[in-house]
C-alpha cells in the first residue's frame, strides 16, 4: 500500500461544528478500508445518522458521548466504539475542549442522515 501524504488534504464540514479530514481512502490507494479525523466542537448539537457498515471511532482527544440505542457512552482518549452497521447514533462533543477522534469505515460504506437518500462520505472515497 502507497505512503499517503496528509500535508494537503481538504477538510469537509457537512454538519455544522464537525470537521472531516481524510487520512487513507480508496483514492487515494486503499482497497478495503477509509479512515479520516473527525473534530466535533463544544456545544454543537450532533445529527442523528447511520453507516451502511460498521464504523470504528477512536477517541484521540478531548471527550464525547454517544447516543445509541438509548443509551449514552462516553468516549475518552483511547477508546474505541464500534458503531453497528444501519444503527442509527449521534456523535456530541462532551465537554469543553473539541472531541478529536479517528474514525474506520469499510470502503465502500455509505451514510444516511435523517431521511435522506444515502451517500458516500467525500472523505471516504
Amino acid at each position: 500500500m502507497p505512503k499517503m501524504d496528509n500535508s494537503d488534504v481538504p477538510s469537509f464540514d457537512l454538519i455544522p461544528g464537525v470537521i472531516f479530514t481524510p487520512v487513507a481512502a480508496p483514492s487515494r490507494g486503499t482497497t478495503e478500508n477509509a479512515v479520516w479525523r473527525t473534530r466535533v466542537e463544544p456545544h454543537q448539537p450532533g445529527a442523528l445518522h447511520h453507516m451502511t457498515r460498521e464504523e470504528i471511532i477512536v477517541g484521540l482527544s478531548g471527550a464525547a458521548e454517544i447516543r445509541l440505542d438509548g443509551e449514552r457512552h462516553r468516549l475518552a482518549p483511547g477508546d474505541a466504539f464500534a458503531v453497528p452497521a444501519f444503527t442509527d447514533f449521534v456523535l456530541e462533543c462532551a465537554g469543553d475542549v473539541p472531541f478529536e477522534a479517528m474514525v474506520v469505515l469499510p470502503a465502500g460504506g455509505r451514510a444516511v442522515i435523517g431521511g435522506q437518500p444515502s451517500f458516500q462520505p467525500a472523505w471516504s472515497v
